[in-house]
């Protein structure tokens, strides 16, 4: 007897244009697709944990195209960051509730990144709240998550596409979704914090080439929505992103069923 195939989404980090991923899971339900397990780093990890919650992909687009800045930045000058995770919690919470591991509705791991011992940690079971709000805190900009021991940040700090941790969930076929690509430089050269973001991206895209090529032989399909040079620090493409991820849905629908069989 045949074994059965179970499929797993990937969804990458990626800040503004991880709202991509949102119209990629409103393409596949209308596909009649729905994953067996997902997983998450930073903004994936948000769209993750609330799918994997019961939240519809509708639903999601609905309450992050009215969201603005102030709803996420809590101005409260604190060590190593410029801003708390209090208000992003309280989101985080209204949607995703406050849930363990165990209770979601499909399985779920996200990542992030231990500080101190310069590490990927992979979160499967306790608050996911917490493992949500730990693989969200970009560095410098928001706290990081002491927790155990561990000084957590952002995990699309050193794993941008979890895929590893789909294997070891037991997927047969992964899909992959990097929302952020290959990135270009502007032909025009930015201001110092945006020179500074450039040399970030230009190194996460060196170091997730690395990793796709590393684990090329258990990604079954990678995809890249066209999001063009959309920053991933903006809030006004929030529907672009949205639509741009539903349109990379219906043109890859079918060749994920086939994978689905």
């Amino acid at each position: 007897m045949a074994r059965k195939k179970t499929l797993g989404f990937a969804l990458g980090s990626g800040g503004s244009r991880g709202v991509a991923h949102i119209g990629f899971l409103q393409a596949m339900e209308e596909a009649g697709i729905r994953p067996d397990m997902i997983t998450g780093s930073s903004m994936g990890s948000v769209v993750g944990a609330a799918y994997a919650a019961g939240m519809t992909p509708s639903e999601m687009r609905e309450a992050v195209c009215k969201l603005k800045p102030i709803d996420l930045l809590d101005v409260t000058p604190r060590p190593g960051g410029l801003f708390e995770t209090r208000k992003m919690r309280k989101i985080l919470k209204k949607y995703i509730g406050e849930v363990d591991f165990s209770e979601l509705k499909i399985p779920f791991r996200c990542v992030a990144v231990d500080l101190y011992s310069q590490s990927i940690v992979t979160f499967s079971e306790g608050s996911v709240l917490d493992a949500v709000v730990a693989s969200s805190s970009i560095p410098a900009i928001f706290k990081p998550t002491e927790k155990e021991n561990m000084r957590l940040v952002d995990g699309g700090i050193l794993e941008r596409v979890p895929v590893r941790q789909l294997k070891e969930m037991g997927a047969s076929k992964i899909v992959a979704i990097d929302v952020l690509g290959q990135r270009q430089c502007k032909d025009k050269c930015p201001r110092t914090v945006g020179m500074l973001l450039e040399v970030i991206d230009v190194m996460d895209n060196f170091r997730t080439a690395r990793r796709r090529e590393e684990n090329k032989k258990i990604i079954d399909l990678w995809l890249e929505p066209d999001l063009g040079d959309m920053s991933q620090y903006t809030f006004r493409k929030f529907p672009y992103a949205y639509e741009q991820g539903y349109k990379m849905g219906v043109e890859y629908a079918e060749k994920i069923k086939e994978l689905k069989g």
